[in-house]
C-alpha cells in the first residue's frame, strides 16, 4: 500500500452540503431558510421567544432555593462494599477508610466524604471510618459484628 492509496472507509465522511450555489442545487436562492421573517437573517437567535406573548419561563413562579455551600458526597451502598471485599479487592481485616475505598475503586473521588447507605447486605465483619452513614447502614454493619464509625454523626430526622 502506497500514500496515494489511502483512502478513508466508505461513508466515514459526509460531504457537507454546500447552500447559496445556485438555482441547479436545490439549495439555492434562499439556501433553505424560507422566505422572509427572523429566522431568514443571519444573526438572530430566538431561544425562549414566544411572539410577543409572556413566555413560559416568566409565566411560572420561582421555586426552591441552591444552596450555595452545600456539601457533595460520594455515596456507596453497603452491598457494593461486600461485592468488593468478595473479590478480594478490599481487606476485610483491616481497617477500611475512606483513602481505601478510594484505592479500591468502590468511589471515584471523595468530594466531601464518603456516605454509606444501607442498599445490599455485608456479610464480612468490616471496620469502616467514614465522614457520613446512614441509621440503617450503621445498624447492618454492626448486626454483621463489624464497627462503622462516623466523622459526622448523622442528623435527627425532623
Amino acid at each position: 500500500m502506497k500514500l496515494n492509496e489511502l483512502r478513508d472507509n466508505p461513508g466515514a465522511a459526509r460531504k457537507s452540503k454546500r447552500v447559496a450555489r445556485g438555482p441547479g442545487s436545490g439549495k439555492g436562492k434562499t439556501a433553505g431558510r424560507g422566505i422572509k421573517g427572523q429566522k431568514s437573517r443571519s444573526g438572530v437567535t430566538i431561544g425562549g421567544y414566544e411572539g410577543g406573548q409572556m413566555p413560559l419561563y416568566r409565566r411560572l413562579p420561582k421555586r426552591g432555593f441552591t444552596k450555595p455551600n452545600a456539601k457533595s458526597y460520594a455515596v456507596v451502598n453497603l452491598g457494593q462494599i461486600q461485592a468488593f471485599v468478595d473479590a478480594g479487592k478490599l481487606d476485610a481485616k483491616a481497617e477500611v477508610t475512606e483513602d481505601a475505598l478510594v484505592a479500591a475503586g468502590v468511589v471515584r473521588r471523595k468530594l466531601d466524604g464518603v456516605r454509606v447507605l444501607a442498599k445490599g447486605e455485608v456479610k464480612a465483619k468490616l471496620k469502616l471510618s467514614v465522614t457520613g452513614a446512614s441509621r440503617a447502614a450503621i445498624a447492618a454493619v454492626e448486626k454483621a459484628g463489624g464497627t462503622l464509625t462516623v466523622a459526622a454523626a448523622p442528623a435527627a430526622a425532623e
